[in-house]
């Protein structure tokens, strides 16, 4: 059994991420398998040093350890590139030139408020531009994502695909109703979606476990392991910690940080008493 913990340092972390990487390293443990780390860094304009050695120090006082050297996301860009050009050369990608603004005003229109796992369902506008027009957008500079063209994706990988969860069962998986995610952007070669599945089949990730809020998304992983031949895991999505309101705790709205919490004087043994584990 090999677990991991995967947070993005940009920013301090909170009761919910001590929550999931002691579920991961708990069920590693349960089976005397592997903990491993993970930062996943894509994000550069957020990331920071501090919040890396912040998740460092927190997960030392929570008691836990990884095996070294930690996998980092930014280190690996050319692999996500490859991945993206094998989909290319699959042609399941196609760029798109569209903000969120024009996607949102475009699903408004049309009477929808379909919503994938990032964002509005994206209505295929772009998809409908001849190679000519394509070539025009990008001579001018515009911004674009890549995005994967679903329908084509399941003709070719998405016949009878299923996966576990080792706590809900087996699904069918139907990323149908996720619409042609983005893939990648003009300036950054990956998305999670894409980046989370190259990283768990890089370190032999052999259980996925990870909160509830991503089961939607399974299904698209899925599918992206069978279009690229990767080894399919089993997942786990656990439960999400909330604040005393009952909103799930989130780094943008300022969840109160563990480094806070020790700095006021609360133990590690409390944080995991709390959180149900001895």
């Amino acid at each position: 059994m090999i677990t991991r913990f995967a947070p993005s340092p940009t920013g301090w972390l909170h009761m919910g991420h001590a929550f999931a990487a002691l579920f991961a390293a708990e069920e590693a443990r349960k089976c005397e398998g592997r903990f491993l780390l993970r930062l996943e860094d894509i994000d550069a304009s957020r990331s920071r040093p501090e919040y890396e050695l912040g998740i460092y120090d927190d997960l030392r006082w929570l008691g836990l350890t990884w095996e070294e050297p930690v996998r980092k996301q930014s280190e690996h860009f050319a692999a996500y590139q490859a991945a993206l050009h094998q989909l290319q050369s699959m042609g399941l990608l196609y760029p798109c030139f569209c903000t969120r603004k024009e996607i949102q005003e475009e699903g408004a229109r049309a009477g929808q408020a379909p919503h994938g796992p990032d964002e509005a369902l994206y209505p295929g506008t772009c998809k409908k531009l001849s190679p000519s027009e394509v070539v025009s957008k990008q001579a001018e500079g515009r911004d674009y994502a890549l995005r994967l063209d679903l329908t084509k994706a399941m003709s070719l990988g998405g016949s009878d695909l299923v996966w576990e969860d080792l706590e809900r069962g087996r699904f069918s998986a139907d990323p149908s109703t996720l619409g042609d995610v983005v893939l990648a952007r003009k300036d950054t070669p990956t998305s999670y979606h894409l980046a989370v599945v190259i990283d768990d089949a890089a370190q032999g990730i052999s259980l996925v476990t990870r909160g509830e809020d991503l089961l939607s998304s399974t299904p698209l992983h899925r599918l992206l392991q069978a279009l690229l031949h990767l080894p399919v895991p089993q997942w786990k999505h656990h439960r999400l910690i909330a604040d005393d309101q009952g909103k799930r705790l989130a780094k943008r709205d300022h969840a109160r940080a563990l480094r806070t919490l020790r700095e006021e004087g609360t133990t590690a043994v409390e944080v995991r008493r709390q959180l149900g584990f001895s």
